[in-house]
């Protein structure tokens, strides 16, 4: 195992912070990666995908190689916007202090890509063509809608007769250290809103009217009575929450016409999104009694999905402990990723730096994770093709 890797995973990190993605720009981040892996060998890519309504998307699909064994990289180079508040370090300028990387996606994620890249260079560079494929797949749409990224880049390389054996896709996995967590799995998520229907009337005279709030709370207490499940052995219980009840009424003497409350479902691998409405439905109809109750549900893309454990999770767990000394957690717990296109084509794992800052003001990353965490990537390269 090479420890500190001869291609600096922190000089990439900071070019690519110095690149202004925030979605669904590129802001020359995916065109800094081809420059890297063009001269390594890579047939480099750049596709761009369209949609009515959305904004147009560039990403990129490097390989190198060809046939079995095919391990790809998928991450993304878009980023949240820095916020209104004051950074310590600009978000855009890739400073280091005391250690530390400063930056607008440091460790979401492109800091994690920077050691993909460490990694993958330095292992081409000292073994030369794999026996096998290495490939890159980088979207700009993951902190967006994503309807223009890695679920239009999978269909197209496939279209083009690319297969994948195996994926490991950088979002930052770990609580508190690299080490900590490897995500083998993700819930599913679904939106809805439960809206009872009323006949609106003076609140003197109650019984003119049809309350819809009363019908609503009822509903929502028969919803919230009995868990959705038990869960398993890889995944806690499904969880539906609501998160607001609404009205639209300006006035405290008129009995509304209408009452509405949304909610979101996190669901396990014991249900799909089509029985996870189903059980929904038949639970509001069981507790609705004469309430005239409809749920209206929100198209959703976000499937639940597993990697069980087996050899290339262990391979992924044993270069983790050996690098880190850390025997990682195998979770599936947190939000959902770009994991739940991929699935579809090919075993996923996720595994990058630690999350503690993203999204926040002043997100960083310690110098030391991106070493470390390239030294991961690499081991993983090196017995991922002995």
């Amino acid at each position: 195992m090479n420890a500190h890797p001869s291609v600096d995973p922190v000089a990439i990190a900071q070019a690519l912070l110095r690149c202004p993605s925030v979605t669904p720009a590129e802001g020359g981040a995916l065109s800094l990666i081809g420059s890297l892996l063009r001269p390594a060998g890579f047939a480099v890519e750049r596709v761009t995908f369209s949609e009515p309504g959305h904004a147009d998307v560039d990403n990129l699909f490097a390989r190198i190689g060809s046939g079995s064994p095919h391990l790809v990289f998928a991450g993304h180079t878009d980023v949240v916007p820095p916020g209104s508040a004051a950074w310590s370090h600009p978000p855009f300028a890739g400073e280091i202090a005391d250690g530390v990387l400063y930056g607008r996606g440091a460790v979401d994620m492109k800091g994690g890509i920077a050691c993909k890249l460490a990694a993958v260079l330095d292992h081409v560079a000292n073994n030369g063509v794999p026996k096998g494929a290495i490939s890159f797949l980088i979207t700009g749409d993951e902190e967006g809608v994503a309807v223009n990224g890695t679920i239009k880049l999978l269909a197209w390389a496939k279209a083009r007769g690319e297969a994948f054996d195996h994926c490991i896709l950088g979002e930052p996995t770990n609580p508190v250290e690299v080490g900590d967590m490897i995500k083998i799995g993700r819930r599913g998520s679904i939106n809805g809103t439960l809206v009872v229907t009323g006949t609106d009337g003076h609140v003197a005279y109650p019984e003119l009217a049809d309350n819809p709030v009363r019908g609503i709370v009822k509903l929502i207490s028969g919803l919230l009575a009995e868990p959705l499940d038990a869960g398993n052995e890889l995944f806690g219980p499904s969880n539906l929450e609501f998160t607001s009840i609404d009205v639209g009424n300006p006035t405290v003497n008129v009995i509304p016409a209408e009452a509405q409350a949304r909610f979101n479902i996190r669901f396990n691998d014991l249900h799909t999104r089509e029985s996870i409405r189903a059980l929904v439905d038949a639970r509001a109809a069981a507790v609705a009694g004469k309430t005239r109750w409809r749920i209206d549900w929100k198209p959703s893309n976000v499937d639940c999905f597993v990697t069980r454990p087996g050899p290339f999770v262990d391979l992924v767990a044993g270069a983790v402990r050996d690098v880190t000394g850390k025997t990682p957690a195998l979770s599936t717990t947190g939000g959902s990723s770009d994991a739940r296109f991929i699935k579809d084509y090919c075993p996923v794992i996720e595994f990058g730096l630690a999350n503690s800052t993203m999204h926040k003001t002043d997100e960083r990353v310690p110098t030391a994770d991106l070493v470390t965490l390239t030294a991961v990537y690499r081991t993983v390269l090196e017995r991922y093709f002995a």
